[in-house]
């Protein structure tokens, strides 16, 4: 306890859920289950089974628990992962352990935003296996222990209206955050500036009821290699900022902001250390280039020195200020990220929350808390600002009272070390 703000705990506003493999085949109509997902052991090992396809979990994505030297892409079982990965109760005790007071977890299975029902045949099922996540997500996951996660849910993203009101449903259960996609349109799904303002009823929707959409790396199912030679460990060093700083800056350039002006969005396990540089060359670019901007969006062709203008797309960027937009929308969040802890107040200390993506790979787990004091100890931030990075801005942003804390959690083991019982 510092002064009167308690900060032996965070908020985790971006972990993962392994679905346990009821989920779907007692939450889907009986009719429906044997079409549903399914988990299954059969020759081929471990797998979920859906419209025929066969995805076994990848080992990354429940590696808690595992020693570093063990961490692989290879696919591992859910007998092979610690408990916690699908067990809420179990989640509860490594949490604990952690100092995570509360935590929001995106899903596996389904993918980061729901993308497995999206790509589905069978949309009528589909959108049972949606509901029934989301039911499931508010009813069991963070029905097990009230005020310790918060509710994220999923959309049918092939149909805005159903996906509104899927918003508006699961707002009247509690819910204020919904996953949706870094980059729709490598999906086959129209972009944020469609012409025909296809998400315009989503963000309506997500805009009345306080819903903050979060967007996580990599929901855009498009693996961002560097070149075909590149090494995996290359791109996943490189694709987080250049990735999700594409996605910050579409949506504070774009109009949807202008529409719908209290609408929020997360950039969910992005990092921050890119974010003020990015905001310094948005300005730098908007000074320079906006007055053709407000004739029109201009493509240039260098091999035919030619300029084609849609005058449908000008944009009025007169008095623009990217910074305030970023305060009024937007949220960072990190999970290691000593870099842009040295810039939070320029990015607004409100505009900050913390991860520890609990089960994967690039998890704090089970320093969690001993590893964000390790952090906030290189600021000058007082204890009023650390407690908002820690939980409190969590709590405003998704409408969250968290439940009081337990028992003091162990102090974890120093960084790098493995955790008792690893392996």
């Amino acid at each position: 306890m510092s002064g009167s703000y308690d900060l032996n705990w965070l908020i985790s506003v971006d972990d993962h859920v392994l679905e346990p493999g009821h989920l779907w085949q007692e939450r889907v109509p009986a009719a429906l289950r044997e079409q549903a997902p399914r988990l299954v052991t059969d020759e081929l090992g471990e797998a979920w089974i859906y419209e025929g396809r066969r995805v076994p979990t990848a080992g990354l994505s429940a590696a808690a628990g595992r020693r570093r030297e063990e961490f692989s892409f290879e696919p591992i079982t859910y007998a092979e992962m610690r408990p916690g990965c699908y067990d809420a109760r179990k989640r509860l005790v490594d949490m604990d352990r952690a100092g995570i007071l509360a935590s929001m977890c995106f899903p596996s299975f389904p993918r980061f935003c729901g993308q497995v029902f999206y790509e589905a045949a069978d949309k009528d099922l589909a959108l049972h296996c949606v509901t029934a996540y989301n039911d499931w997500m508010v009813e069991e996951w963070c029905g097990a222990a009230p005020g310790r996660f918060i509710p994220l849910i999923i959309l049918p993203l092939w149909d805005p209206a159903l996906a509104a009101a899927e918003v508006r449903r699961c707002a009247g259960l509690g819910v204020r955050a919904v996953a949706f996609s870094e980059n729709p349109e490598p999906l086959g799904l129209p972009t944020i500036n469609d012409p025909s303002r296809y998400w315009d009823p989503v963000w309506d929707a997500c805009q009345e009821t306080e819903t903050v959409v979060c967007m996580h790396i990599g929901s855009s199912s498009v693996p961002l290699r560097l070149n075909s030679n590149s090494y995996q460990i290359v791109n996943m060093a490189w694709g987080v900022g250049a990735r999700i700083s594409g996605t910050l800056l579409e949506w504070l350039i774009s109009p949807v902001l202008d529409r719908f002006p209290r609408m929020r969005f997360a950039l969910s396990e992005g990092g921050i250390g890119w974010i003020p540089y990015f905001l310094e060359r948005a300005e730098q670019v908007i000074d320079k280039q906006r007055h053709w901007a407000a004739r029109g969006e201009q493509r240039y062709d260098s091999r035919t020195a030619t300029v084609e203008i849609d005058e449908s797309r000008a944009l009025d960027l007169a008095g623009f200020d990217i910074r305030q937009r970023f305060r009024d929308h937007a949220y960072g969040c990190f999970i290691d990220d000593f870099v842009g802890l040295q810039h939070v107040r320029d990015l607004g200390i409100e505009n900050i929350m913390i991860e520890t993506d609990y089960p994967h790979s690039d998890s704090t787990w089970p320093h969690c808390i001993t590893h964000a004091h390790k952090q906030l100890a290189t600021t000058d931030l007082t204890d009023e600002e650390k407690y908002l990075i820690l939980r409190g801005n969590a709590e405003r942003a998704f409408g969250f009272t968290p439940a009081e804390p337990p028992a003091p959690a162990e102090p974890a083991a120093p960084a790098g070390a493995a955790p008792p019982g690893a392996g």
